[in-house]
């Protein structure tokens, strides 16, 4: 018996021929479709990481130039070199060193008990006051920087009125705000510097901070110096602290210094 071998017409290999190639080329075309989608989604994100980068930089220096900006230096014409103002005759026979912080409640208590004595002694050309205002409890005022502000505002009423600035001092501490309050406000600190004595314009300069560079400054200098805590009052560059909370106490070390 004769085998008849199955043979496909020749329309019909070409036709089969032109699918294959057809299948073929859409195949190619998504291969290459989906290349070119990745390459794309690939350059995106590499122009976004790019510009993510850019603008991180950017970002560090702008902020870099602001913090530069706000801890700038500006030094009181009236202060020495290690962080005092000074307050009185300077050829006064008794010098007295206090280190305070306007947050810091026993300073209220020293000032309180001892601070017109002082102010008197510094008024009578006894004694050459030499106050280191320190500002190192900015975090116990609920983040509105009060032992700052407040120590900016009294070294800028410093500057133009000394005795204003004794007087301002005494107002902040007989109505001196608990630690982990938010202190003062600028316009309280404004109508203190006003009862002080304080000049318009130097009332109206009491915003501007133009002194805190230099308090985060000097009452870095302070510690470094061994100053471990406020109040710290000296007498003639001795550390006094036998009577920090009791009236009168200071007034007599002061006459004994004198004698």
């Amino acid at each position: 018996m004769s085998h008849k071998q199955n043979k496909v017409p020749a329309h019909s290999a070409r036709a089969a021929l032109h699918r294959q190639q057809a299948t073929r080329a859409a195949a190619q075309r998504r291969s290459a479709m989906i290349v070119r989608i990745a390459w794309i989604t690939g350059a995106v994100l590499v122009a976004g990481m790019i510009g993510t980068i850019v603008w991180a930089i950017g970002n560090a220096r702008g902020t870099t130039a602001t913090d530069t900006s706000t801890a700038a230096t500006v030094t009181p014409p009236n202060a020495t070199q290690d962080g005092a103002l000074i307050f009185g005759n300077t050829d006064a026979p008794v010098t007295v060193t206090v280190y305070a912080d306007f947050m810091c409640p026993y300073c209220g208590q020293f000032e309180r008990a001892n601070g017109d004595d002082l102010t008197r002694a510094v008024e009578a050309g006894t004694v050459k006051l030499e106050y280191h205002p320190m500002a190192f409890l900015d975090e116990m005022s609920s983040g509105t920087r009060y032992s700052t502000r407040a120590a900016n505002a009294f070294v800028t009423i410093a500057v133009a009125d000394p005795a204003a600035a004794l007087r301002f001092s005494s107002l902040l501490y007989a109505n001196q705000p608990a630690e982990n309050s938010s202190g003062m406000t600028d316009a309280q600190l404004a109508d203190f510097a006003s009862q002080a004595g304080a000049s318009t314009e130097t009332v109206a300069a009491l915003s501007r901070q133009r002194y805190g560079g230099w308090l985060a400054q000097s009452t870095q200098q302070d510690f470094a110096a061994g100053i471990t805590g406020t109040p710290t009052v000296k007498i003639n560059g001795t550390v006094w602290n036998s009577g920090l909370y009791t009236a009168g106490a200071l007034a007599s070390a002061i006459e004994q210094a004198k004698g």
